[in-house]
């Protein structure tokens, strides 16, 4: 029995527990993001996301700040 919610990552639908009331436990606090990239991310995102979505989303946004425009 899991102390946590069961929830579905919202990009990728995969099963997370979710620990929002023991954030520093929680699988998303693993990644590391800036304020800028937390913002870009809620841009497109309301609820919960993965760790490795987190991650996937943290380089593409790394990466079109890397894109310059001829």
């Amino acid at each position: 029995m899991t102390k946590h919610e069961i929830i579905a990552c919202e990009r990728c639908q995969s099963r997370i527990e979710c620990k929002a009331n023991s954030f520093t436990k929680c699988q998303c606090s693993e990644v590391k993001l800036t304020h800028d990239e937390i913002e870009h991310i809620a841009e497109s995102y309301e609820g919960c996301l993965c760790a490795a979505c987190l991650l996937e989303l943290q380089q593409e946004y790394q990466k079109s700040l890397s894109i310059t425009v001829s």
